[in-house]
C-alpha cells in the first residue's frame, strides 16, 4: 500500500507489529537507512515508549497492525494485544502532535458469522448494531469507542475502517465456486472489496477534510455473487428488508457513508475479470 509522504503503514508481521515508511515510487529496502529509501523497522506496539520511538518524524499513521483474525493467539492475548497497541498508537500520535490516525477495524463487528438473526436490514450500515462474537471482534468494537475518547481529548481525527474481505486479482477466480454454493458467503452478506479500492481508501482518509472520530463500513460497490439480492435475501435471510434503492448487485454492506464523507468510490469488481455474461 502507498501512503502520502511522511507518512507511516503499520501492518502486522508474526509475533510483532511492524512499521513500514512507504514511498509510491520506492521498493522497500529494510536494510538500508538512506534517504529516499522506505524503511521497514520492527517494533512492538504493546511498548509505548517504543511505538513513540518508532513514529518520531511521522505527520499520520495508517494502523493496520494486529492479531488478524481470531485463532491466531489466545483469546485473551488477541483481545489485550490488539486493544494495547491501538491505545499506544492513538496515545503516541497525540504526544507526537501527529496530523490523522487512520486505523483498521472490521467487519467483524457487524456480527460475523452473520445469521437472519442478526441483520436487521440490508445493506448493513455503520448504524447497525454491533455484534461482536470473538474475541478478536470485540476488540475492535471496544477499539472503536477508545478513538472517539481519544480524539476528543486530542483533537486528532482518527478514522476506522470497518475493513471487509480483501481480494486480489488472483482470487476472482475462485468467485464461481461462491456462485455455485451461496450458502459459503453468507458469513459476511456476500461482501469484499478489491485490494486496490482499500488502499484508494486509505489514501483518501488521509486527505479529507474530517473532524474527530469515527468508522466507516469499507466494502466493494457489489456483492460477490451473480445472483439479485431479493434472491439472495429470500433464499438465506428470509424477513430481512432490503433497502429501497438497493440495486439488484450492489453491496449489502452499506458504504454509502464513506462515498459522502470521505469521498470513496470503489473502481474496481470481481465483474472486470469475467464475461458480460457472468451479470
Amino acid at each position: 500500500m502507498t501512503t502520502a509522504p511522511n507518512a507511516l503503514d503499520l501492518v502486522p508481521t508474526p509475533g510483532l507489529g511492524g512499521i513500514l515508511a512507504t514511498d509510491p515510487q520506492l521498493t522497500d529496502w529494510g536494510w538500508m537507512d538512506i534517504p529516499g529509501f522506505v524503511r521497514h523497522l520492527h517494533v512492538d506496539l504493546t511498548d509505548l515508549g517504543t511505538t513513540i520511538e518508532a513514529l518520531e518524524g511521522a505527520e499520520s499513521v495508517i494502523h493496520f497492525a494486529a492479531i488478524a483474525r481470531p485463532g491466531l493467539r489466545t483469546a485473551s492475548r488477541t483481545f489485550l494485544s490488539n486493544v494495547q497497541s491501538s491505545y499506544n498508537i492513538f496515545h503516541a500520535a497525540a504526544i507526537l502532535k501527529m496530523r490523522r490516525v487512520i486505523w483498521a477495524s472490521s467487519e467483524t463487528a457487524m456480527g460475523l458469522p452473520l445469521t437472519p438473526e442478526k441483520v436487521h436490514y440490508a445493506p448493513m450500515d455503520e448504524e447497525h448494531p454491533a455484534y461482536p462474537e470473538s474475541a478478536y471482534a470485540l476488540s475492535k468494537v471496544v477499539i472503536e469507542e477508545m478513538s472517539r475518547h481519544m480524539s476528543r481529548w486530542s483533537g486528532i481525527p482518527i478514522i476506522g475502517l470497518r475493513i471487509s474481505n480483501v481480494m486480489t486479482a488472483e482470487d476472482y477466480a475462485l468467485f464461481p465456486q461462491y456462485w455455485a454454493n451461496p450458502a459459503t458467503r453468507t458469513w459476511n452478506l456476500f461482501g469484499y472489496i478489491d485490494e486496490h479500492d482499500l488502499a484508494d481508501l486509505c489514501i483518501r482518509a488521509l486527505d479529507v477534510e474530517f473532524k474527530g472520530a469515527d468508522v466507516f463500513v469499507a466494502a466493494a460497490a457489489d456483492t460477490v455473487m451473480n445472483r439479485p439480492n431479493k434472491e439472495l435475501l429470500a433464499e438465506y435471510f428470509p424477513g430481512v428488508p432490503l433497502k429501497e434503492g438497493t440495486g439488484d448487485y450492489d453491496t449489502l454492506l452499506g458504504i454509502a457513508k464513506a462515498r459522502k464523507l470521505l469521498g470513496y468510490e470503489p473502481k474496481h469488481s470481481w465483474r472486470d475479470h469475467f464475461k458480460a455474461d457472468k451479470r
